[in-house]
């Protein structure tokens, strides 16, 4: 009886915090949107800050949206590319996410109805960005738009789109775009909702099996809950990009910030 009356003012005990596995590091980038400059920085930060912080097996994600509304989508197109391959060279990882906004550049380039709806939303600064002349596109059809779209779109370019992956799952965090299905398995989530979703997942407390990194909605700081993590922080209008480092239990937030044309670097724990 004493016991049982010991235990319960104990109460529950506390639940292991998520980890990543030891010996692995992992950097995960929020979304883009075109700004390369944001990026080109970020891109120096978190190689610093993996060699400050000694031999591990890192691995750099970038969760999506790298294109549209901000003015440099191909360069940040290419830049990532690039980085993808200097750091394949060097034996380490860079994976990419297909966000909703290359779902939307894809099919854009086959079905009129959807380049309407890219177009609206970010897609021409992407379509201007390869090369498009601002005038043309003002005076064209939306089929002379996707004319136009396709003949500048690099095939090279358009094959690294298309090997971007739905999800990326490392020790107990799962890497998506968007978000999950409540209470459906990691395994069983759609493309769709990786992509899209905001809501039920965004006001969901429930556990998803993984606490879930993503990107897709813009909030002015990390939001930083017990089943996910957004770091989505607006890049191509606040202009900061967010990436969130992980090594075992440990977290912190790294950031790069263009105040009146000088882009600061600021690191700070994930609290």
């Amino acid at each position: 009886m004493i016991s049982s009356f010991r235990k319960l003012l104990r109460g529950k005990p506390e639940a292991p915090l998520p980890a990543i596995p030891d010996g692995e590091r992992v950097f995960a980038i929020g979304d883009i949107h075109g700004r390369l400059d944001l990026f080109t920085a970020l891109i120096a930060a978190v190689e610093a800050q993996d060699e400050r912080r000694g031999p591990a097996h890192t691995t750099i994600i970038l969760l999506g949206d790298l294109i549209d509304r901000g003015p440099d989508s191909a360069g940040v197109l290419t830049r990532a590319r690039d980085w993808q391959a200097s750091r394949t060279a060097r034996g380490h990882t860079l994976r990419i996410l297909m966000g909703n906004h290359e779902e939307m550049l894809l099919e854009a380039l086959d079905r009129v109805a959807v380049l309407r709806s890219f177009v609206t939303h970010g897609g021409k600064e992407t379509i201007l960005s390869f090369g498009v002349d601002p005038q043309a596109f003002i005076e064209a059809t939306w089929d002379e738009v996707q004319a136009m779209f396709r003949a500048a779109m690099p095939a090279d370019i358009q094959r690294f789109i298309l090997g971007f992956e739905h999800m990326v799952r490392i020790g107990d965090y799962a890497f998506v775009h968007a978000g999950v299905r409540p209470g459906q398995p990691l395994e069983t989530q759609t493309p769709a909702d990786l992509r899209w979703i905001r809501e039920p997942f965004l006001s969901s407390d429930k556990s998803h099996g993984a606490v879930i990194v993503h990107g897709h909605t813009i909030t002015d700081q990390a939001v930083l809950r017990p089943n996910r993590i957004g770091i989505d922080t607006g890049a191509y209008d606040s202009g900061q990009l967010t990436a969130l480092m992980l090594e075992g239990t440990e977290r912190w937030l790294l950031s790069t910030a263009e105040v009146d044309g000088q882009i600061t670097t600021n690191l700070r724990p994930a609290v």
